[in-house]
């Protein structure tokens, strides 16, 4: 298993952790501390070794971050953990903050601690987080202390070690561009902008630019690393040498000079004592990097991550690896969909049905000759009220049975050589109530409308979010999640700059490809969300249009639910584009079916809506 169900961590332990840390305050002329979820590459998924926010809160969500101080503790999360934070954090000790509308320094602003001296580790926390922080003390009369060492590394007895997986190679034919052609166009930029370096701080980034892959942390195929590339085409990649052996080394080798990750801070005091320019993403890279920089007299000037927008636009190789991928998981789910519809409801457990889900994609990768490689992030596994959790994660001790008259969210994907995942479907278990069924169709609807939309170039994800959204508003409700996130190439399966939301500013490009997911959560009723993977493509001409237009080709190949549609809330545009995505589902996955039956059950499960 690529995943595992245990508990990880339990409201009673913070107390005596956070003791801890508070006893360290005054020797480090501190009286608060902030703990961030991420790590010092500042990914979304941290290996077990950065996990300081769940290890001292009990909070084990992907976005977060606590303000500890002498007598209050704060975690900040957004509207998906509202509910997990309050599940897994003990209430008496600690107090629930909102990670998006009033984040920490917006929080101190708000409540005004007098003379707080809030420490914060400077590898943990970005150029354009450490400024808010500054101005947001500096009105209040506190002060912001940069310390040296994180204090929670010492007070962490049974800390993990640090993960030193072995840097593996992404063949050209899956790349489609080679390593030493991506090199040369970030030299080529660089020269452009009259500048000598840049430092990709992204490990994603790094792995895309180099054409390599990892394993350091759970389910995200990149290898903790960062990378300067320099104007004149030559480079230095900082990864632990003992990851690099064999094929890697010798692909490396004429691409990057190879130094251990602690060589960075010389690396980046060299060029700034050269007098170089260095460019660097100020909302991406660790504060400390400013620090160095600036401590060696050098400048730098603050550019966006210029690998992002590349590696965001898959190029043919990509798209052809990401379709090929599709088609496999979609024959996975149809043998997994096929044998839950076959259990008797009250006899399968979420675990039960995550478990045979995993084990479906690994026998169908073994039999199209496509190993599973691993998940592309836990599964979401939820039954009834589970299900209204948005980023719900069972565990031994809250799987609870799939129950006749309850629907079953699954949100799941997969991270095979060629592609990387993303896929939710909501299962009727035996016969469900009209209300389930009402709220399912107009999440489809927004679904559908996405699929469908034709846009002009420099639209954003913010303009298409509303269509996802106008059926549940003309039903009162919304959910509290973006509409789609940007997917990678066997690499994270979140991926910028492309997003469908109300903060979606970037331009949607031919060759992005984003999740379409809209939602709608009934706390301790039911949850619905739907999701298909779609490729940003130039749409066919409209007949009597002016301009050209954009619009989405669908990468999933999955069947929806019609036990769930209500016909009657559907519009003819509507119940066309769904009768035609069934009828390709249909034609691509029937001959990858394991055998008769699956082939059997995907024949009644895409039949035309009418029927």
């Amino acid at each position: 298993m690529f995943q595992s169900f245990d508990v990880s961590s339990r409201p009673e332990q913070a107390a005596p952790r956070i003791a801890g840390l508070r006893a360290l305050f005054p020797a480090l002329g501190i009286n608060a501390f902030l703990v961030p979820r991420t790590d010092e590459y500042q990914g979304e998924y941290v290996p077990p070794s950065a996990e300081r926010l769940a290890w001292l809160t009990g909070f084990t969500g992907s976005a977060g971050i606590a303000l500890v101080m002498e007598e209050q503790a704060v975690v900040f999360v957004d509207g998906r953990y509202t509910t997990q934070l309050a599940a897994q954090t003990d209430a008496a000790l600690i107090t629930a903050g909102d990670l998006v509308g009033c984040p920490p320094s917006a929080w101190l602003g708000e409540h005004k601690p007098k003379g707080l001296k809030l420490g914060i580790d400077p590898w943990l926390h970005t150029p354009a987080e450490v400024e808010k922080l500054q101005s947001a003390l500096a009105d209040i009369g506190g002060e912001l202390v940069l310390l040296s060492e994180n204090p929670i590394d010492g007070i962490w007895a049974d800390r993990p070690a640090v993960p030193s997986a072995p840097v593996t190679v992404q063949k050209s034919d899956l790349a489609g561009q080679p390593a030493g052609d991506k090199i040369a166009a970030i030299a080529a930029m660089l020269q452009k902008k009259k500048a000598e370096a840049v430092l990709i701080a992204d490990s994603t980034s790094v792995g895309w630019l180099f054409n390599i892959r990892g394993n350091d942390v759970a389910h995200t195929p990149a290898p903790l690393s960062r990378a300067i590339v320099k104007a004149d085409g030559s480079a230095m990649l900082f990864v632990m040498p003992e990851k690099v052996a064999g094929e890697a080394a010798g692909h490396l080798a004429p691409l990057a000079g190879l130094l251990p990750p602690e060589a960075i801070s010389d690396a980046l005091a060299a060029i700034a004592a050269a007098g170089e320019t260095l460019l660097i993403d100020r909302a991406a890279v660790p504060f400390a990097v400013v620090q160095i920089v600036e401590a060696a007299g050098g400048t730098w000037q603050n550019a966006p991550d210029p690998v992002a927008p590349a590696r965001a636009v898959k190029n043919a190789a990509e798209q052809a690896g990401t379709r090929a991928a599709h088609l496999q998981d979609g024959a996975a789910m149809v043998s997994f969909l096929s044998w839950l519809d076959g259990q008797t409801p009250g006899t399968v457990s979420e675990i039960d049905a995550a478990s045979a889900l995993e084990a479906a994609r690994a026998e169908t990768g073994m039999r199209m000759q496509n190993p599973l490689r691993d998940i592309s992030f836990d599964t979401i596994s939820g039954a009834g009220p589970n299900a209204a959790i948005i980023h719900y994660r069972v565990t031994s001790e809250t799987s609870r049975m799939l129950q006749p008259g309850e629907m079953y969210l699954v949100d799941s994907g997969a991270q095979y050589q060629n592609g990387t995942t993303d896929i939710t479907r909501t299962i009727a278990i035996g016969e469900v109530d009209d209300a389930q069924k009402k709220f399912f169709t107009l999440v489809l609807k927004g679904m559908i409308a996405i699929s469908r939309a034709r846009f002009p170039a420099g639209t954003r994800g913010m303009d298409l979010d509303p269509f996802a959204r106008a059926a549940l508003w003309q039903a009162g409700v919304d959910y509290a999640h973006g509409t789609g996130h940007g997917v990678g190439s066997y690499l994270s399966v979140h991926e910028g700059p492309q997003r469908i939301s109300r903060l979606g500013s970037a331009e949607l490009k031919p060759g992005m490809i984003l999740s379409n997911e809209p939602g709608y959560y009934r706390p301790g009723a039911f949850g619905i969300r739907i999701e298909n993977l779609v490729l940003v493509k130039e749409a066919e001409p409209i007949e009597g249009g002016e301009i050209p237009m954009l619009g989405f080709e669908t990468l999933t190949w999955c069947p929806i639910d019609l036990r769930l549609i209500v016909p009657a809330l559907l519009s003819p545009e509507e119940k066309a584009w769904l009768d035609a995505y069934h009828g390709e589902v249909r034609e691509k996955l029937a001959p990858l079916a394991a055998s008769e039956a699956e082939r059997r059950w995907l024949e009644a499960a895409t039949r035309p809506l009418s029927q």
